[in-house]
């Protein structure tokens, strides 16, 4: 069960299972602020590049079953995260629509592009090469990005080109996320009022 509520391009989506209850409370007009609880540090690490790079202000909560895994508790995240951009965002009227980066973290280099189609859609190539960072599972990353892309109804296209630390490899693909989300939700003076796309919706 979800509820959400928004001013302006903020957003504050609760949503409450038997596995895990969240709330996450975004603005896409921030500075990058963050603050996170959530019971899974490298997940709050990697949250924080998408708040940095982004300049979205984040505050996440998440009481989950972590005592089982970390599974439910990174998916049900992405979920709710992308339920408060497709609130945040709104009509989409007036915005870029697309995004991309690449980002480079040494020997790491990762592409992401996105787009605020309303058809949700994830393309996710990365072979880590470590199953685990630290205590977490690696294929999560995965999960996140599914749960996100069904929610915010985006398409989204990641790619880790180059990289043999896992770490560098996951940091690169979130820092590269916030910036392709950045660009993506910034509003253009020239398309004040105006939906970006030829069918009059998205």
């Amino acid at each position: 069960m979800a509820t959400s509520a928004s001013v302006g391009r903020s957003a504050t989506v609760e949503r409450n299972t038997l596995e895990t209850k969240i709330r996450v409370s975004i603005n896409l007009d921030g500075t990058g602020k963050a603050k996170f609880d959530t019971g899974v540090p490298f997940l709050e690490h990697m949250m924080d590049q998408i708040a940095r790079h982004g300049l979205i202000d984040l505050d996440i909560y998440c009481d989950g079953d972590t005592h089982i895994d970390d599974h439910h508790t990174v998916e049900d995240i992405g979920i709710t995260l992308g339920q408060a951009f497709a609130e945040a965002v709104g009509d989409k009227k007036g915005i870029v629509r697309y995004g991309h980066s690449y980002v480079p973290l040494d020997e790491a280099l990762s592409r992401v592009v996105i787009d605020f189609s309303g058809r949700p859609g994830l393309d996710f190539k990365c072979d880590f090469t470590r199953g685990n960072i630290g205590r977490f599972d690696t294929q999560l990353f995965w999960e996140f990005f599914y749960g996100f892309v069904n929610h915010a109804k985006v398409t989204l296209h990641i790619d880790n080109l180059k990289g043999f630390n896992a770490h560098h490899q996951a940091e690169t693909i979130f820092k590269a996320f916030g910036r392709a989300l950045r660009m993506a939700v910034e509003q253009d003076p020239r398309m004040a009022g105006v939906m970006p796309s030829t069918k009059g919706t998205l």
